[in-house]
């Protein structure tokens, strides 16, 4: 992999990242936090997860062929643990994501802040939390236990799609969009869902408080779920199956 190459991989995880905040986190924080879905939290919850699949489903398709669209530090160190990344290319990934989350922050923070409407301390910027931040006050360790198996699911969904000879580089990034939808569907009433350090970062920096005081978790959690399914995945899906390398889905046609 020459130097001209990875610069662009990783200006491609930064992009995709903040893509992700801005569109994804744009609508949660729309849906609760100026309660564009009414009274009715379900309706908020369904928007939510459906923006947070649709963008990483059309950023899969663009950029999966230049970076593989990582665009979450948990899912690259679950690429790392499979042994399909190497920790110089995570590593770039990981600044590059993170990097992308504060941005992607700040640019969604400037443009409701020329809403007269918007105040950061109510309205928020669809941060993560736990106990009295939590939509049902799950507790720290609840919270935690949640994000590791969300993450878990997700991550694990991506490694399995993603592996040469198992599914065709054209649906894998539907069953991934799916995958995070399906994940928030559950996720939301308990934690905000994060599933990526990164979307969790970015927006609690922004909004400082509670939101920061907490994300230790949602950065802690979501890597372990993503080791754990690196495992799994080796053991339970992967098998024998030719491993794709770094570029999950350039690699995978």
């Amino acid at each position: 992999m020459n130097e001209e190459l990875d610069l662009r991989q990783f200006a491609t995880e930064a992009l995709g990242t903040g893509l992700l905040v801005f569109f994804a986190v744009g609508v949660a924080t729309l849906s609760f936090g100026y309660e564009a879905a009414g009274s009715s939290i379900s309706a908020g919850v369904v928007a939510t997860a459906l923006a947070f699949g649709f963008v990483l489903l059309c950023l899969a398709y663009a950029l999966g062929p230049i970076s593989g669209c990582n665009v979450n530090p948990a899912v690259t160190i679950g690429f790392l643990f499979s042994g399909r990344m190497k920790l110089r290319t995570a590593i770039g990934y990981w600044i590059a994501q993170f990097v992308g989350g504060i941005l992607g922050a700040l640019v969604l923070y400037a443009v409701f802040s020329q809403a007269p409407t918007y105040h950061k301390a109510t309205v928020g910027l669809g941060t993560n939390g736990y106990d009295t931040h939590s939509l049902i006050h799950l507790s720290a360790g609840g919270a935690f236990l949640a994000e590791v198996i969300l993450t878990f699911l997700f991550v694990f969904v991506v490694l399995a799609v993603t592996a040469k000879g198992t599914t065709s580089p054209y649906a894998a990034p539907v069953a991934i969009g799916l995958a995070l939808a399906t994940v928030h569907l559950i996720g939301i009433p308990l934690t905000g869902t994060s599933v990526n350090p990164a979307r969790s970062f970015g927006p609690a920096l922004v909004v400082g408080g509670d939101a920061l005081k907490q994300v230790w978790l949602f950065i802690v959690a979501p890597l372990v779920g993503g080791i754990v399914a690196a495992f799994v995945s080796r053991l339970v899906v992967l098998g024998d199956i030719e491993l794709t390398g770094g570029k999950p889905l350039a690699e995978a046609e």
